[in-house]
């Protein structure tokens, strides 16, 4: 019998996917790492890209810290945390994703901003309009495609890089991963990484849908990876 076969045996076996250890609680456990992660990274990172971009000055620097951020393995930064206070576990993942998710939400909330035609604002400001109220009316309504850009790529690249969570005692579906290659279980290897691919489609499906909910006025043409 064939890995893939096998994986697919495992992936459709519902024993697989029952106990502490199932396909259920371990992708409820990769979900919640990265909804925490992702969540937190938005709390940090949009009120920074908003606010430089609206103000437009020190986005430059801050674009680029947060890039040199991302050449930083993010494995490497889960083992100087592990070894630190927070120790093994969850938590140490989801500083160390939030840290990761962090820099594309900085740039794209900023370039959002900033993409925002001077002509609409000055409008805007034409007709009485505060300068909280152009940022609320008609700068983040502008912006928001591309700030839901930055959001995707984040929450599809935390789905991926959550994985190696497993690697320091966490869980979520790494662990099929992690543990198949140390009982020499391929069809847990093979099915944990298609469970982790499927994951980070369906993620990025469903924001790609919800981009297309934006009115037309507000939606890009076509929206880059």
């Amino acid at each position: 019998m064939s890995t893939l076969t096998s994986a697919f045996d495992w992936l459709t076996t519902g024993a697989s996917w029952r106990g502490g250890e199932g396909i259920a609680t371990r992708l409820g456990q990769h979900l919640m790492l990265t909804g925490a992660s992702v969540g937190i990274a938005c709390a940090v990172a949009l009120p920074v890209g908003i606010g430089l971009g609206h103000v437009g000055r020190g986005g430059t620097l801050a674009i680029n810290i947060s890039n040199a951020g991302r050449a930083v393995p993010t494995f490497a930064v889960l083992v100087l945390l592990a070894i630190g206070p927070l120790g093994i576990g969850d938590t140490t993942t989801v500083v160390a994703l939030t840290l990761f998710a962090i820099a594309p939400l900085v740039t794209n909330s900023y370039i959002g901003m900033r993409e925002v035609d001077p002509g609409a604002k000055e409008a805007a400001r034409g007709m009485g309009m505060s300068g909280v109220q152009v940022l609320r009316r008609v700068e983040l309504p502008l912006a928001l495609p591309m700030i839901l850009l930055g959001l995707r790529l984040a929450a599809v690249q935390v789905v991926a890089t959550a994985t190696i969570a497993a690697l320091i005692g966490g869980g979520g579906l790494g662990r099929f991963v992690v543990d198949g290659l140390a009982n020499n279980h391929r069809d847990q290897v093979v099915g944990g990484a298609i469970l982790v691919a499927a994951l980070a489609l369906l993620v990025e499906g469903a924001l790609i849908a919800l981009s297309r909910l934006l009115p037309a006025a507000a939606r890009p043409a076509s929206c880059p990876r």
